[in-house]
């Protein structure tokens, strides 16, 4: 069944989500703060092209990440370990996601419009949405102190639970910085789950997996009615 939504429409259960294409749930409705956070905490994000209507997801299986499951190749590791960058959280926010908005190799175009750009502004002003950045000194700017935004991404954290949206890398590793950084914060901080929300090999090479949608939703009700961590996120850095 797919439903086409109003502004004051209510979200169908999950359940009634196509299965071609996977997790097609819904059609319509609005990008407010309030729309976007119920979405999420049923387990549902929206996905589409800036001149098509806004499309809402939810699909089986879920591909998700256990943060204390992140892989850290031997690659990875040599480059954390020489900590020649700057972890920041939450203080370059919609550049970030303007870098992950950024046409990529291979890409048609993207799906991070001025429309999802400003939703998302908005969740990071109420304390949502939220940043991890990698800055690096610049290619010219070594020995000066300039540092430049070389790698991050951006999520939704709600309760104990954090909804990845997109990542980019302008250096080597420059994401996969941000994201083991990110996951050694949440196992600090005992949240349970990443949404990686579809399948890539790229993900998986990273840790994450599938699980039936049904037990994403299971855990996803306890996760999500966790007290709120305070914002801006500050990161414990070992």
């Amino acid at each position: 069944m797919f439903t086409s939504m109003h502004h004051d429409t209510a979200f169908p259960p999950v359940e009634q989500a196509l299965r071609e294409p996977n997790g097609l749930l819904a059609a319509g409705g609005d990008l407010s703060p309030a729309r976007l956070l119920d979405a999420y905490r049923h387990g549902i994000f929206p996905w589409f092209n800036a001149d098509d209507p806004i499309l809402w997801w939810s699909p089986d299986p879920r591909m998700v990440l256990f943060p204390a499951e992140f892989k850290i190749s031997r690659s990875l590791r040599k480059t954390l370990a020489k900590h020649n960058f700057e972890v920041r959280t939450d203080f370059a926010f919609e550049e970030v996601v303007r870098a992950c908005a950024a046409p990529r190799a291979g890409q048609p175009g993207t799906w991070i419009h001025e429309e999802m750009i400003a939703a998302y502004a908005a969740l990071h002003r109420m304390g949502y949405a939220h940043s991890v950045e990698i800055w690096m000194p610049g290619p010219d700017n070594r020995g000066s102190g300039a540092l430049e935004l070389a790698g991050g991404l951006y999520g939704i954290g709600i309760g104990r639970m954090f909804y990845g949206e997109s990542m980019f890398s302008r250096r080597t590793d420059g994401s996969k910085i941000a994201l083991a950084h990110l996951c050694a914060q949440l196992v600090r901080w005992n949240f349970g789950m990443i949404d990686c929300q579809m399948n890539t090999s790229h993900l998986a090479s990273l840790g994450a997996r599938e699980i039936p949608r049904a037990e994403f939703i299971h855990r996803l009700q306890e996760l999500v009615n966790y007290e709120n961590k305070g914002s801006p996120w500050e990161f414990e850095h070992d």
